[in-house]
């Protein structure tokens, strides 16, 4: 089971739970969890490989690394805590992850808050995701992951969203970080299924205004999906959860909220 720290509320029945990104840990969400428990139950994992949850010789988590696999790994958490249903709040690859998790198990799902969501890889990110298959195998992790972060949150704002990221990446070991490498090989049928799909749960993707990468083509999607909007947050790029910590759970809380009218 995923590593995971949970915080009831005295009174609110409804839990928020928040799923970070490849790299990342529960750790990216300390700028959120002392807002948000004060209006709900709250639930952050490690996803497996991350944080408190690396795997040991005696885990059992399934060894082949998939999308569905580890959104596995999250409803056994859920389940395990006898959580009927959830906000699921996620950054990044999260955002992936609990889209997924929708698909499989939507009676699970109050919501979907996306932030630095990714639904379409551009023409950038497919050369930058080439470039990590020739050489992950030669190159050192780190160096990639490096790279990655820069191109993703280049401007001198986002350097400490590059940091935060990049510390929490060295704590992966090099056989690990190829396993998730790998998942690449999925998302574009995955994203593209996302795309095509609208899936009636109500959802709220909120984009930095610097995320040059993928903001353009979340546009396009909650265009399309009747059930979807965007809040665009100046100042900020990919990760907008660390950059723009209090607009972030404001916006959030304030759509959470909005759901229960």
């Amino acid at each position: 089971m995923l590593n995971y720290y949970s915080y009831p509320h005295k009174i609110s029945t409804n839990w928020v739970t928040f799923v970070h990104g490849a790299g990342g840990s529960s750790s990216i969400w300390y700028k959120q969890v002392r807002d948000f428990k004060k209006h709900f139950n709250v639930l952050i994992l490690d996803l497996r490989g991350h944080g408190d949850s690396t795997p040991t010789l005696k885990d059992t988590f399934n060894p082949k690394y998939t999308f569905d696999s580890i959104t596995s790994d999250i409803v056994e958490v859920i389940e395990y805590l006898q959580i009927n249903k959830s906000h699921f709040i996620g950054i990044s690859l999260g955002t992936i992850l609990i889209r997924n998790l929708a698909e499989k198990r939507p009676e699970l799902v109050e919501s979907l808050i996306m932030g630095g969501a990714i639904i379409k890889l551009d023409f950038r990110s497919q050369i930058l995701m080439r470039v990590g298959n020739v050489f992950k195998s030669v190159v050192p992790y780190m160096y990639l992951y490096k790279l990655f972060a820069f191109i993703i949150m280049p401007k001198k704002n986002h350097k400490n969203s590059r940091l935060l990221f990049v510390n929490e990446a060295k704590k992966l070991y090099q056989k690990e970080f190829l396993r998730w490498f790998k998942l690449t090989s999925e998302i574009n049928p995955l994203l593209r299924f996302f795309r095509a799909t609208d899936i009636k749960i109500p959802t709220f993707y909120i984009m930095g205004a610097e995320d040059h990468l993928f903001l353009p083509s979340i546009k396009n999607i909650v265009a399309k999906h009747t059930t979807s909007s965007l809040f665009v947050v100046d100042n900020s790029g990919h990760v907008v959860n660390v950059e723009q910590p209090e607009t972030f759970n404001n916006q959030t809380i304030k759509f959470i909220n909005s759901l229960a009218v």
